[in-house]
């Protein structure tokens, strides 16, 4: 029968005692070959980032963050994995922009998903929700964006930040990020919410970071700065475009200015990532629930 086994009656997969020690990474889509001597991994899943508001416009979102160890695979399988793209901005004075994409290591019976990272707010919608928020843009009272998209413990993300009213001060907040929330804007556009490091590369790296809220024309208010982890920085006159969230991290867009006479737009988000690493580990006691998760998903409990 193959990589099967028969113990007083029980029927099932073989037990594979896993020994692996590699890591993959995935900039782009495409899928993972676990190892026959492998039922266990470290994955790290980031998402896109959400792109930059228009008009005095919020930073966007960082994507979201998930580090999570010991997940469970079937040896000698294959496992589709999907790298987010980040969210496309959208022309001067548009409520287009976009929000970040999920990104998915897809193990068949229970996927890991992070959620896409809001989009700045506008003058008219408010920062989007996502795996961390985006910030508002100026002079919008409604709540910006919400992060934990997906409702993870522990949380893959943060909201974003308030917009100034304007009065006296012209500035949007900062995007949320997948260390701390956006900072609100006030005197200067918010700066972006901290990002989230991993080692599971073998060195420490700062992921999913908020995009800055942008500055004014009106008074030649500062952007706020991109949080560490990729996020963009948010416009100033006389720039021409806010920051892009950088590539591969999932970091948030800077939010646009207000000079029509620049064409601005807000900045494009970063697209995610995903990093698998294999783990040693042992089976070993186990409980009902697990045994029946494992044999849904095709794999030894470990």
């Amino acid at each position: 029968m193959g990589n099967r086994f028969n113990n007083g009656g029980v029927i099932g997969t073989a037990n594979v005692i896993s020994r692996g020690s590699s890591v993959t990474s995935f900039n782009s889509s495409g899928n993972y070959s676990v190892p026959e001597t492998v039922s266990q991994v470290r994955v790290l899943v980031v998402a896109g980032g959400g792109s930059g508001g228009s008009v005095i416009g919020g930073g966007g979102g960082g994507g979201g963050f998930r580090d999570i160890a010991g997940v469970k695979v079937k040896a000698g399988s294959t496992i589709p994995v999907t790298v987010g793209a980040g969210g496309a901005s959208a022309a001067y004075n548009s409520q287009d922009n976009a929000a970040g994409n999920n990104s998915v290591f897809g193990n068949g019976y229970e996927p890991i998903t992070s959620s896409g990272g809001g989009r700045g707010g506008t003058l008219g919608p408010a920062g989007g929700d996502g795996g961390s928020g985006g910030g508002n843009a100026y002079n919008n009272e409604s709540t910006a964006g919400q992060g934990n998209a997906g409702n993870y413990t522990p949380s893959e993300g943060n909201d974003g930040g308030s917009g100034s009213n304007g009065t006296p001060t012209y500035a949007g907040g900062g995007g949320g990020g997948a260390g701390s929330v956006g900072a609100d804007g006030g005197g200067t556009g918010g700066n972006g919410g901290n990002g989230s490091a991993s080692d599971i590369t073998g060195s420490s790296v700062t992921y999913a970071g908020g995009g800055g809220g942008s500055g004014s024309s009106n008074n030649q208010q500062a952007g706020g700065s991109g949080g560490p982890g990729g996020g963009g920085s948010g416009a100033q006159d006389p720039s021409t475009r806010a920051g892009n969230g950088s590539a591969n991290t999932g970091g948030g867009a800077g939010g646009d200015t207000n000079n029509p006479s620049q064409a601005n737009e807000g900045g494009d988000g970063g697209s995610g990532k995903v990093v698998v690493k294999e783990q040693a580990g042992c089976s070993g006691m186990w409980s009902m629930k697990s045994q029946y998760n494992a044999a849904r998903g095709g794999y030894w409990p470990t």
